[in-house]
């Protein structure tokens, strides 16, 4: 894709990130995002099909956006993650948790249409990429097997989105701190009961 036309589709999803602030996604045309962007609507349809293409385009942005936030220290969270005790090894500390809920909250309204548009959307595969470079070198330092992995990273990622999904219905009204201790509580629990 030529340089012009990544501009025109960044400052199409910009628009639509401020469209979002003050109009619901339902109720959000091509129209009025053309209208914001200064642009023509036959401009938004060269790049897009329909206002949900341009959702789905958005979400991977952000995921992306997230994912190279993440991987520039990756290699040290990686060295961490190789050295600490394995009773130090969990996924729901504060430094891990409290980077991704930030930008979840810095986001708040184009995740909470995304996770109530996820099926279209296929947002289950989007988080499973997200999380996948961080959750194998912990199973890897606690020897689970390979045929295992796919499964217990889909039940911490669920569990996980799933108090997200929660929080965004609220509005991000509870604290980060707030939500971590939620999560941190579910998943001692689990473990506990292991």
């Amino acid at each position: 894709m030529d340089h012009r036309a990544e501009r025109m589709k960044s400052l199409i999803i910009q628009t639509f990130f401020e469209c979002l602030k003050t109009e619901d996604f339902s109720q959000l045309t091509v129209g009025q995002i053309a209208e914001h962007a200064r642009i023509n609507r036959s401009t938004f349809y060269l790049h897009y099909e329909t206002i949900s293409d341009l959702l789905s385009e958005s979400v991977n942005y952000l995921n992306d956006q997230f994912l190279a936030y993440m991987k520039k220290d990756k290699e040290a969270v990686v060295s961490r993650l190789q050295k600490c005790s394995l009773n130090e090894l969990f996924l729901v500390t504060p430094e891990y948790l409290t980077p991704y809920l930030g930008y979840i909250k810095e986001y708040k309204k184009i995740f909470r249409t995304a996770i109530e548009n996820a099926a279209v959307l296929e947002l289950e595969k989007s988080y499973d990429k997200m999380f996948c470079y961080v959750f194998t070198p912990i199973l890897e330092r606690y020897e689970v097997p390979e045929k295992d992995r796919t499964y217990i990273m889909a039940f911490y990622i669920r569990g996980l989105m799933a108090i997200i999904t929660e929080w965004l219905k609220t509005d991000c009204k509870d604290s980060i701190e707030y939500i971590i201790t939620v999560i941190q509580k579910c998943v001692m629990r689990h473990q506990e009961e292991k």
